[in-house]
């Protein structure tokens, strides 16, 4: 994927040349097996946090990797141009990463950041329930005060990395109802008590394991409360909005792969003694798909760009996750479209992007949730 990018430093034109370089090697040669086997890449993670890239956006001294975040979502899109999956893989572990960077004690930083960041041990995400996807001020996994201890109890849904992850960050109610009552813990995953389900059967990313976790009488030691209680529900939302400029990346990725592919293959197809992407109606849908991933490029670069001057990029951030994976799903429908039948059968990946990019519009919160965000913003 050739891109003119602008880049605040030689240094992150090399991290952009070492994550496609790594990715082109390890992992687009492993994406079609390990998603019709349903395998999660396990070992490929490994391989980008050994090299730096699972802690980008994080301070140097807690060994992340101190780049800006606009930094960190290029990488991401290079990763999600190769395999979805494992893109997602280092977006959710970033997020899983960001309660113990951002809002952890000293001592927690010190003895946490440098193994999450490091990218031996990968992370989880706890928030949705059941009954509560985006409703997440209701819900109802409780954690009781035992000497110094919490125990928890409840379900959690539609967890990536469910079975597989090394760590948890896991909101949960410590006090009265709403927002004000739910606090975040950090839990080992081999804490006796927190179970996962068998995972769900998707449409799409089969190689990412997604499942319900059950907490029966799970205890986490107290010393893992990250922030006061109380203090969970915002940890949770300020994690969102950057979370969702991480799918905005991803989706981005996935609709430059989805179109190069469309657009080689309309080169060499010919119908009439003629190449398809010469007919109007073929290169014009060509060009609309150029032109949409572009403006979803540059929209989420610029709500990365106000995260890294320290201004408010909140709505910002919601409107680049809209249109960016809304953007995923019209592009590969449309990748679809332009091979004809041949983009319906498994020996071409557009069939695969397309039902990957589904999803990209669910998670981090549904875009009818973010239209909700920015619609209240205009309204004020």
């Amino acid at each position: 994927m050739n891109r003119h990018r602008l880049l605040p430093s030689d240094e992150a034109a090399a991290i952009l040349e070492l994550a496609g370089d790594i990715a082109d090697r390890e992992l687009a040669p492993l994406a079609d097996a390990y998603e019709e086997r349903g395998e999660f890449p396990r070992e490929a993670v490994r391989v980008l946090g050994r090299a730096g890239l699972l802690g980008l956006p994080y301070d140097e001294a807690d060994g992340g990797g101190g780049q800006p975040y606009e930094v960190y979502l290029q990488v991401l899109e290079e990763l999600a141009y190769r395999w979805l999956t494992v893109a997602e893989a280092v977006s959710v572990h970033t997020l899983a990463c960001y309660p113990v960077a951002t809002f952890g004690s000293p001592e927690q930083r010190a003895k946490y950041l440098p193994d999450l960041l490091g990218g031996d041990l990968l992370g989880g995400y706890c928030l949705s329930e059941p009954a509560g996807g985006s409703d997440a001020a209701a819900l109802t996994t409780r954690a009781v005060r035992d000497g110094g201890d919490y125990v928890v109890n409840g379900t959690k849904a539609w967890i990536t990395h469910a079975g597989v992850a090394d760590f948890y960050q896991v909101f949960c109610r410590t006090g009265g109802p709403g927002a004000a009552g739910v606090s975040c813990l950090f839990a080992d995953a081999s804490t006796p008590g927190i179970v996962p389900a068998r995972p769900e059967r998707k449409m799409g990313l089969n190689a990412s394991p997604t499942a319900q976790i059950a907490f029966d009488d799970a205890r986490i030691p107290a010393e893992r409360l990250v922030g006061e209680e109380g203090t969970g529900f915002r940890i949770a939302m300020s994690a969102l909005d950057s979370g969702r400029l991480g799918i905005a990346a991803c989706a981005v990725g996935l609709a430059q792969a989805a179109c190069d592919y469309a657009t080689g293959y309309a080169k060499e197809r010919e119908q009439f003694g003629t190449r398809i992407i010469d007919f109007q109606g073929v290169g014009f849908m060509l060009a609309d798909m150029s032109t949409q991933i572009e403006a979803a490029r540059q929209l989420t670069l610029h709500a990365a760009r106000l995260k890294d001057a320290g201004r408010p990029y909140s709505i910002v951030a919601a409107q680049a996750k809209l249109f960016a994976t809304d953007m995923a799903m019209k592009v590969t429908t449309d990748a679809v479209q332009v091979l004809g039948g041949y983009g319906y059968v498994r020996d071409h990946p557009v069939e695969r992007y397309m039902r990957e990019a589904k999803v990209l519009q669910i998670v981090e919160g549904t875009n009818q949730i973010q239209r909700m965000v920015i619609s209240r913003t205009m309204g004020r």
